[in-house]
């Protein structure tokens, strides 16, 4: 018989999932205390479930599929607001030939994409996950994560300008 996590694994587990979930919350959201909320809602329902969780590496991916039902339950609400305050990201090592100068700009284009399109944009690119997860995730046809990974960029690009999101840039 399998043992249960305990609450000292979920501290461990908590410690190591924060920063990947909140960036993916404030990739969907745009806004930093929305996102925390939202890590925070998600992180919670996962504390609620760890007595059924069986394996700690699987609570990365219930966390994930909580803080992204999570949103979209966000995203149905008649209150939810398409222009959302923001401040500024924590700014993580510059990666070889990006400008971290231009990451407001970026993060300002994606609050421009449909909620659907951004999140596939988030957990395609930044979650490096392939079309079948992604749809999996989303509850959508691979074709609809196939068809948004290819209209996000085209649509960031449009925004953007090639300067900054140059020919591809975005591929899988």
């Amino acid at each position: 018989m399998t043992r249960r996590p305990t609450d000292e694994q979920f501290d461990a587990f908590v410690t190591d999932a924060w920063r990947p979930l909140y960036r993916t919350a404030y990739l969907l959201l745009g806004e930093h205390t929305a996102a925390e909320d939202l890590t925070q809602a998600a992180l919670t329902k996962t504390y609620a479930a760890w007595p059924r969780i069986r394996e700690t590496a699987a609570a990365h991916g219930y966390a994930r599929t909580t803080l992204l039902n999570e949103a979209r339950t966000l995203f149905r609400k008649a209150s939810w607001r398409r222009e959302l305050a923001s401040g500024d990201l924590p700014e993580p090592p510059p990666a070889d030939g990006v400008d971290p100068s231009d990451r407001p700009t970026v993060l300002a284009a994606l609050r421009e994409l449909p909620a659907g399109q951004r999140a596939v944009i988030a957990l395609r690119f930044y979650e490096d996950l392939n079309v079948e997860q992604t749809a999996a995730l989303l509850d959508c046809s691979a074709g609809t994560v196939k068809s948004q990974t290819s209209a996000g960029p085209t649509k960031l690009r449009r925004l953007l300008g090639d300067a900054i999101l140059p020919e591809g840039a975005l591929h899988d």
